[in-house]
């Protein structure tokens, strides 16, 4: 089997302008665990899943730090700490979405999409079709289903 023989072809999706109320409400609408953010070419730029939304209502931990001759050395590193936080005030689709996309092909076996799936800890995975635009979507679900109706 392969990701075309697997997959929902009918994906919904949100643009990166969308805001994060409106992805919230597509994620309850449909009651899915996360969607893909693509761009007016239907190529994926992005994912948004419940736990990104959840930073929403996450108390913000002052990062520790201390000051040693004039220089101030955090514990927590910063970048993290800015993502964290523009997570929490985001308004767009884009301010909330994970950019390191882990996509597949149509071609791609479906013993190599659930050790992908496995390895990186993901729950879904976008299929993309030669050119790179999308044409699926593959979640657990759909590999568990598939390897018992077997």
């Amino acid at each position: 089997m392969k990701a075309q023989d697997i997959m929902k072809k009918d994906v919904i999706t949100v643009k990166e302008t969308d805001t994060v109320q409106d992805v919230a409400k597509v994620l309850l609408e449909y009651e899915i665990g996360g969607v893909p953010v693509v761009n007016e070419d239907r190529r994926v730029v992005g994912i948004i899943t419940e736990g990104d939304l959840i930073y929403q209502g996450k108390k913000f931990k002052i990062p520790a730090f201390i000051e040693i001759l004039g220089g101030v050395f955090y514990f927590d590193e910063p970048r993290r700490i800015e993502k964290d936080l523009k997570k929490m005030v985001a308004t767009k689709a884009v301010d909330v979405m994970s950019s390191k996309i882990i996509s597949v092909e149509e071609e791609t076996p479906l013993e190599d999409i659930a050790t992908l799936m496995v390895e990186k800890e993901i729950n879904r995975v976008p299929v993309v079709n030669s050119q790179g635009k999308l044409v699926g979507i593959i979640s657990r679900q759909d590999i568990i289903r598939s390897i018992h109706q077997q």
